[in-house]
């Protein structure tokens, strides 16, 4: 990369967990990034948690508004950009009340990105998909980058629909377009926060340290740490090989019962509000019906969920942090920032 001209990477969702730390991890390589908000209000916020991070003085940082449900904007945004990192979508806490709510941006918005992207002659396209646009299918565990999710599965949330047909319609476009894709599907991402904003996943960690669960389901899933996440966007974005491929981003699969041993190992303050009873399936079922965030899990109570990393760690040398630095890092940031 040419020092006197940085090359610009559009990052949309650039307020979200996954999209600060993308930022970060281009600036301090020194990109340019320019980030897509619905609206400037919060982009001082977003900049100022993004800088706050350290070692980012290398790149230059810009703001656009662009919105997943509408075209304008998106032309401008894109202007002179080499690359796109696609991490905006929505994540729920809960179940929302129309499907279309989140189906609807996730696949139309991400059409509708690439597609101004190849009007920009953007280099390379690097879309956040997700582990639920893989385990959910006929295969088993551990599941692969060959595995796709079925949108009408048992399993299949919103969100896991949201995912899987959005990735679906990506791919398609990229082969009728001659786009250049590249998908990077994370598991349950923990770690560090930058700024206050507790999203889906951090919120079980800030949850169990609050002692918001009296008991836990058994429920497990691969768990990885953002900054692993972001460095895998960095890679899809700059290794050859990488180009028309998807990645299965994730470590081993844990349980709440794994997760609060780690905090209560690490930070035995707070081993009083840690859950110890775990929940009999047929008691989460009943449960799920009050409780919104069970609800999202209680269909895959005991399921193995197991992913294999092989091809990330092959294609794209990425070597991860434990799961443990990842639980962790997310309870640090979580007590630094008075948020348990």
């Amino acid at each position: 990369m040419n020092a006197k001209t940085p090359e610009l990477v559009v990052v949309t969702g650039i307020g979200g967990f996954v999209g600060r730390h993308v930022a970060v991890t281009l600036l301090r390589q020194g990109y340019d990034v320019r980030g897509t908000v619905r609206t400037l209000a919060r982009a001082q916020e977003i900049e100022r948690a993004i800088r706050g991070a350290g070692g980012t003085e290398a790149g230059r940082l810009t703001f656009a508004v662009a919105d997943l449900l509408g075209d304008e904007g998106w032309a401008d945004a894109l202007s002179g950009a080499v690359y796109l990192m696609h991490t905006a979508s929505p994540f729920p806490a809960s179940l929302p009340g129309e499907e279309a709510e989140l189906i609807e941006p996730a696949r139309s918005g991400t059409l509708r990105v690439l597609k101004a992207a190849r009007v920009a002659a953007v280099r390379r396209v690097v879309l956040t998909s997700s582990i639920a646009a893989a385990i959910y299918g006929d295969g088993s565990a551990p599941f692969t980058e060959e595995n796709w999710s079925d949108p009408e599965s048992p399993f299949a949330t919103p969100y896991y629909r949201s995912k899987t047909l959005a990735e679906r319609s990506a791919w398609a476009y990229a082969r009728e377009s001659g786009l250049e894709l590249v998908v990077i599907n994370p598991s349950m991402i923990l770690g560090p926060l930058l700024g206050g904003e507790v999203g889906t996943s951090v919120g079980v960690v800030r949850n169990l340290l609050r002692g918001k669960y009296p008991a836990m389901p058994k429920f497990s899933v691969p768990v990885v740490d953002v900054r692993d996440v972001a460095d895998a966007h960095l890679r899809a974005m700059t290794v050859a090989d990488a180009a028309g491929e998807r990645f299965l981003i994730g470590g081993a699969a844990l349980s709440l019962a794994d997760i609060s041993a780690v905090l209560r190992r690490h930070f035995p303050a707070y081993a009083g509000k840690l859950p110890k009873i775990i929940l009999p399936n047929w008691m989460a079922a009943i449960a799920a019906r009050f409780d919104p965030g069970l609800r999202l899990v209680v269909r895959e109570l005991g399921r193995d969920s197991r992913i294999s990393n092989d091809k990330a760690r092959r294609i794209l040398g990425w070597t991860p942090r434990t799961e443990e630095e990842a639980i962790r890092a997310s309870a640090e940031s979580l007590i630094a920032a008075g948020l348990v």
